[in-house]
């Protein structure tokens, strides 16, 4: 752990599946398999201080005094590079909850522009955790964490692949309560506000819609 929630995975595992994700050569099948593959890791370290009970189990032997999970848990993808992320969290955990947020870059402000909204007005879940494959400028899950704060969410954690550094900073200064789990820092955005040395666009790798020259 490092200062302000920020978490920085340190795994073999990790490095090995990022450096085929950042490489360009990598098909977009393959990419969208690394991604699963890094959201999965990510999700185990991001959930291992989730709240628990106590319940008695009935094994084929005897009784026994097991834990299972005692919170509400919502994974709020941003589309729609998120959605790369949904489906390891829901191997995870099957009875959270799948609440969409949308946003799109400003191309010529490099500033997210909220689109749609699917968050409930009410019964706010215990726990959120935010899945977006990139942390750049860190307006995007400003965006979103300021949401999910005004649905009453407590506990929000961000999942992210590759965070740039001005922007994990953003985002660790403004909330600091807020704990943020990322598999890679790098050092900085260049004048698109892309992160460097980074992958590119996530979505459009994902979903294989290269943008033209």
């Amino acid at each position: 752990m490092t200062a302000n929630h920020v978490f920085i995975l340190d795994h073999p595992l990790v490095s090995h599946h990022l450096s085929a994700l950042r490489d360009r050569a990598t098909r977009p099948c393959e990419f969208r398999a690394l991604v699963s593959r890094l959201a999965m890791l990510i999700g185990v370290h991001a959930t291992e201080d989730i709240p628990m009970r106590e319940v008695e189990v009935q094994t084929p032997i005897t009784t026994t005094m097991c834990e299972q999970l005692n919170a509400e848990i919502a994974i709020v993808p941003v589309l729609r590079a998120g959605l790369g992320m949904v489906d390891p969290l829901l191997e995870l955990i099957p009875d959270a909850s799948v609440w969409h947020l949308g946003l799109y870059r400003n191309e010529e402000t490099a500033e997210p522009v909220g689109y749609y909204d699917k968050l409930p007005r009410s019964n706010a879940a215990d726990v959120a955790l935010v899945l977006d494959p990139m942390l750049a400028t860190g307006g995007s899950i400003e965006l979103v964490v300021r949401r999910l704060q005004r649905w009453g969410v407590s506990d929000i954690r961000v999942l992210s692949i590759i965070a740039a550094q001005p922007g994990l900073d953003r985002v660790a200064r403004d909330f600091p309560d807020v704990k943020i789990y990322v598999a890679a820092v790098d050092p900085s955005l260049n004048e698109n506000a892309f992160i460097v040395p980074g992958l590119g666009d996530a979505g459009d790798r994902i979903f294989d819609t290269p943008q033209s020259e």
